[in-house]
């Protein structure tokens, strides 16, 4: 039995909700959300959420939560590796909480199950690819291959199957040939029943965005996050760093 924790949540929508994959893989937790309202998959739909992130941090950082973490990938990478590092401090400094990030928490992942080389599956089309791209580089990985649905849509991701993730992220590692893992990038897609089938597939760990971010958020709070049952990266039962 892991302790009873609350963690808040700056959330993407425009409402105040926790997504459903991360009630799911911890329903013991008290998930406490702030919406922020991203409009759009695209620099444009990001610029009014990004500008909230803050505001919502403070406000959860008053709800008597353990840790912090701000959901939405592209929402936390889309102006640049810089930007967000200096978010993370910023955001640590108001709040005086353990913060994270699910740009952050992808990264977090992909250490832990030793990949440096890496094939990528995302939701977005071409531009938010690139700053993805770019951002994965700056923090050390050597992107081989990245395949996308090309959606611009908020809530265009939700509506994705199971299957269609697992045949995008199977192509992009089929084109990498040589990748240590694959990461599935975009918290509107529902991933938590890939990873156990591509693993199977093609012998290599999936790092996802929600699955990551959750995990990093009971991480940041001291529980080291293990749950049996949905891919490597999760069952792995490491301690928490200090």
């Amino acid at each position: 039995m892991r302790k009873h924790l609350r963690i808040g949540l700056v959330v993407p929508f425009a409402t105040d909700r926790v997504p459903d994959e991360g009630l799911k893989m911890y329903p013991e937790v008290t998930f406490i959300p702030k919406g922020v309202g991203v409009r759009a998959l695209t620099p444009e739909g990001y610029d009014a959420a990004w500008n909230g992130i803050l505001p919502a941090a403070k406000y959860l950082a008053q709800q008597n939560v353990d840790a912090i973490m701000v959901i939405g990938t592209s929402l936390t990478f889309y102006r640049g590796y810089d930007a967000h590092q200096q978010l993370l401090e910023q955001l640590r400094k108001e709040t005086g909480l353990p913060v994270s990030t699910m740009t952050e928490a992808v990264i977090d992942g992909l250490h832990s199950v030793g990949a440096k080389r890496i094939a990528v599956a995302t939701a977005y089309a071409d531009e938010v690819n690139n700053r993805l791209t770019d951002f994965l580089k700056r923090a050390g990985f050597e992107v081989l291959a990245l395949e996308g649905f090309g959606l611009f849509g908020f809530g265009e991701p939700g509506n994705k199957s199971e299957k269609e993730i697992i045949e995008l992220s199977s192509k992009a590692i089929t084109e990498a040939g040589q990748a240590e893992a694959v990461v599935i990038s975009c918290g509107g897609l529902l991933t938590l029943g890939c990873a156990g089938p591509l693993e199977q597939r093609h012998g290599i760990p999936v790092v996802t965005s929600t699955q990551s971010a959750f995990w990093k958020a009971l991480r940041l709070a001291g529980d080291n996050g293990q749950i049996a049952g949905y891919g490597r990266m999760l069952a792995q039962s490491e301690a928490v760093p200090a």
